[in-house]
């Protein structure tokens, strides 16, 4: 057994039950946020090609789909979750054999729920158009866009399914090297297919998936490759129903709050789409500065469900809060200190995406506004993570719902009547929704038992 447990912890495995806190969390989510920076380097280069090399139209178009994209894959990132959650306490409680059937069980319902979203994306493009009302002008980009992009969904279903069972065992640094492998390739194909080619939109979306196809393909030989508890067998690729079972379980309320999210997040872009082009423009800057500044709260909130994952599978419960009160000091650190360099520099940001006057007017103002409230999203961000790290993802959804989808429809319907004409009681819809999610989830850690959901058995 002492043979078995030594070959399972060779190379990339990290064991987050023993050893500094801080340095457990720094050294799983900077990798984290670096890869993350490189895949926002080329998400960037993407919008920054088109908005150069073909035309504001199509800059906004991209831009605009974002919210469409980000529902389809807030899909994959919440069942994803259900599996780290399962891996990692197990991981945390040794029982590897365990780790070895939820990684064939997750993997092989990736390829199935892959192909699903390839053949549903692109059948509703038109619907999606429609509902974003996406102006006519640009609908043609838009349209081309997204069907290359859905109908290649696969390639993002597997990987982020794979890199979550990476992180599962504390392992960041792969997908980080894969990140920027895919970035690097991103890059050169955006400018060759869009200035060599004048290929303009699809030629963005084409080199965008082609990247990603390479990076799922990198992930997938590394398991293959892996000596490891999480090493992929292909003829040992079977459903495991209880396993699946559990997956998703705690993958379903996590999936079903990212997309319905991000479905609630397409009405505040057409809410935005009314004021027309150019604050379409500096809404899209303003995202893409935007994942910017909440990535480092994304990636600590990460490694805080990996580390409150395997914590909790060896019962750990002091430690596990602990930890818990690290990350959101560590995340209100980070944020603190780049909104204020946000609020310096809002023109020259907008600006580096579209030298057009007016979208830096309205992408300036929209940072200024935001930045300063990702406060609020630095709480309560680790926090639902945690929370689904200990296997309790349905108050994180519960709360997400109703403080992004529910209250935020109210919000837009009501001001958008009461104060018709501006854009910025608009755009002030995500960090109010922000602010009361967090009231929500300080004050429910507050009241229960971080471990009451812990699902594996001593």
């Amino acid at each position: 057994m002492e043979k078995e447990k030594k070959s399972f912890l060779k190379r990339g495995d990290v064991d987050m039950t023993r050893g500094p806190i801080t340095r457990h969390l720094l050294s799983f989510a900077l990798p984290l946020f670096i890869g993350n920076i490189f895949q926002m380097l080329y998400n960037t280069v993407d919008t920054w090609v088109v908005g150069n090399f073909v035309s504001s139209e199509a800059f906004s178009a991209v831009g605009t789909v974002g919210a469409a994209l980000n529902m389809m894959i807030g899909l994959v990132t919440g069942l994803s979750n259900g599996g780290t959650v399962v891996i990692s306490q197990y991981y945390g409680a040794g029982q590897y054999d365990k780790v070895k059937t939820a990684t064939h069980t997750i993997m092989l319902a990736s390829v199935f729920l892959g192909i699903f979203l390839s053949i549903t994306g692109v059948a509703i493009v038109p619907l999606v158009l429609r509902f974003m009302k996406v102006p006519d002008v640009i609908k043609p980009y838009s349209a081309a866009y997204l069907r290359i992009m859905f109908g290649y969904m696969i390639f993002v279903v597997i990987y982020n399914i794979a890199a979550a069972v990476l992180r599962a065992v504390g392992d960041s640094v792969k997908p980080f090297i894969f990140l920027v492998i895919s970035c690097v390739t991103n890059i050169i194909l955006d400018l060759v297919l869009v200035i060599v080619f004048d290929l303009g939109v699809k030629g963005v979306a084409y080199a965008t998936i082609t990247a990603q196809a390479l990076s799922t393909t990198l992930v997938v030989i590394t398991m293959m490759k892996s000596d490891s508890c999480i090493r992929l067998i292909p003829k040992e690729l079977r459903i495991h129903a209880q396993t699946l079972k559990k997956i998703i379980s705690l993958g379903i309320p996590a999936a079903l709050q990212m997309t319905i999210t991000s479905f609630s997040n397409m009405f505040v872009q057409s809410y935005i789409n009314a004021f027309g082009p150019a604050c379409m423009g500096g809404w899209t800057a303003y995202n893409k500065v935007d994942q910017i500044l909440t990535l480092p709260v994304q990636s600590v909130s990460l490694a805080t469900a990996t580390f409150v994952g395997q914590n909790l599978g060896r019962n750990q419960v002091d430690r596990t809060r602990k930890g818990i009160k690290t990350a959101i000091t560590m995340t209100l650190g980070f944020v603190a200190l780049m909104a204020c360099a946000i609020e310096f520099t809002a023109p020259a940001l907008v600006g580096f995406f579209n030298p057009d006057t007016e979208v830096i007017f309205y992408g300036s103002q929209f940072l200024r506004l935001i930045a300063p409230l990702v406060l609020f999203f630095a709480v309560y961000q680790p926090l639902a993570a945690a929370m689904r790290g200990a296997g309790n993802a349905r108050v994180p959804m519960y709360a997400m719902l109703f403080s992004g989808v529910f209250f935020r429809q109210i919000y837009l319907f009501t001001v958008s009547r009461l104060v018709p004409g501006n854009h910025l009681v608009i755009g002030a819809a995500y960090p109010i929704g922000w602010a009361l999610c967090s009231g929500i989830l300080v004050y429910v850690y507050l009241h229960s038992d971080i471990a009451s959901h812990r699902i594996v058995e001593d």
